[in-house]
């Protein structure tokens, strides 16, 4: 359910946030209202997964969804999601990271506040075990093509086709809202290798 660590300075292990049993994590960055990281929890019984957001209100409703759905397998962590990456997550430990629809900062003076870079490629590399996985969809056009000429920079990081209905992966808030007003989404899967 709510995810806090006992110490926000020194790296976790992966049992200090799912202690019970090694499964595989799964780790939402910028979960929203948790409605993604709620259906994937029940789809998936036997993965944990951990949802991370910043702004307190979205990190409230994430923790009201998950507490009402009782899932032992979701903890909801409030916390900056580079911060998170950066000094928490220990090495490769999460079967799929998934980007999905993150602030796109459309002006151009705002790009450098963009999650994907080279820097973040570099942390998600880190965090994924070998073979994990990293899931991102946007409906901005512009940062998808940017994104992906970073992603594609990551020597560890390769590209995989990514079928829409290649396993079950429910849509979040943003995606049915950008759905309903007819912009494509545009999505990219890739695969850390050794």
């Amino acid at each position: 359910m709510q995810f806090i660590p006992s110490d926000y300075f020194c790296k976790l292990e992966k049992a200090d946030i799912f202690p019970d049993q090694p499964r595989p994590l799964e780790i939402d960055l910028g979960c929203g209202d948790g409605s993604f990281p709620v259906a994937m929890a029940e789809h998936y019984p036997e993965r944990d997964f951990l949802g991370l957001e910043r702004l307190l209100g979205r990190a409230r409703k994430a923790y009201s969804k998950a507490c009402k759905a009782d899932l032992e397998n979701l903890k909801i962590l409030r916390l900056e999601i580079s911060y998170a990456l950066d000094w928490l997550l220990p090495d490769a430990c999460a079967s799929r990271i998934h980007l999905l629809f993150p602030d796109p900062w459309p002006k151009k003076k705002h790009h450098k506040r963009r999650m994907v870079s080279q820097y973040f490629c570099q942390t998600i590399s880190r965090v994924l075990e070998p073979g994990g996985e990293f899931l991102f969809k946007t409906d901005d056009q512009e940062y998808f093509e940017e994104s992906i000429g970073v992603l594609l920079r990551e020597e560890r990081l390769h590209q995989m086709h990514w079928e829409e209905d290649a396993f079950f992966y429910p849509p979040t808030d943003f995606e049915k809202r950008w759905l309903k007003q007819g912009k494509p989404i545009q999505s990219a899967r890739f695969k850390v290798i050794d």
